[in-house]
């Protein structure tokens, strides 16, 4: 009797313990499936920007202002060379405009850049947070770009890999192509803006902006300046 009884609770761990088994692996693929959508996207939208703009002509200029604080997180972005068009026209990704699109080979990240920061706009790729309008992208000044950290690879959850001397590559949507190197790396809080306006020497820079993966608090930033 006793027996039976204990036979029929090992059962029912058992049981247990195979739906959570399943139920764990259901998740874990439901979020590898996630993980490659959004990867597979971004990069065909990307190959598909980059197939229409040249990368051989020259870039200008242009800075503005005006700061915007979101306790979302970050981003990072550089490239070659190119020109400004009178018609250029920015792009469209997911129903948000583009202002360009950003590859960092050292940790296979490839996506484009939103003009603007917006709790829906960093769910489907990176923005740009300072200056807002993104019109400073591959021009004379910094051009801050935020992206998430989720933790499994999308977005700028690799960024923590990123070193001195690893290049970024933006091409804007008026046709420009810059290279950038990364010079520095550093944590810092949330709340920290005195990085966002800082003199450039005439050259185009990108600060890349996330948070870290010990808090949600801290920022992981990386600075790029351009070739």
């Amino acid at each position: 009797m006793f027996e039976n009884k204990y036979s029929k609770v090992l059962t029912v761990i058992l049981v247990i313990v195979i739906i959570a088994i399943i139920g764990l692996l259901g998740f874990l693929a439901y979020d590898y499936y996630q993980k490659y959508r959004i990867s597979k996207d971004a990069s065909s939208f990307v190959d598909n920007f980059n197939g229409e703009v040249s990368d051989d002509e020259e870039s200008s200029d242009t800075n503005s202002s005006g700061i915007d604080i979101l306790n979302e997180i970050s981003s990072t972005p550089v490239s070659n060379t190119s020109t400004s068009s009178s018609n250029a026209k920015k792009g469209e990704y997911k129903g948000f405009q583009t202002v360009g699109t950003m590859e960092i080979p050292a940790i296979n990240f490839s996506y484009p850049i939103i003009d603007n920061v917006s709790r829906s706009a960093i769910e489907n790729s990176v923005a740009v947070l300072y200056p807002p309008g993104g019109e400073t992208i591959n021009q004379v000044g910094n051009t801050v770009v935020i992206g998430h950290n989720y933790r499994n690879g999308v977005f700028f959850s690799n960024n923590k890999r990123l070193k001195n001397g690893d290049k970024i590559y933006v091409t804007d949507y008026r046709g420009t192509r810059l290279t950038y190197t990364i010079y520095n790396k550093f944590e810092t809080d949330d709340k920290d803006t005195s990085f966002y306006q800082r003199e450039t020497n005439g050259k185009a820079e990108l600060t890349l902006s996330t948070c870290t993966d010990a808090s949600n608090n801290r920022r992981l930033i990386i600075l790029a300046r351009q070739d």
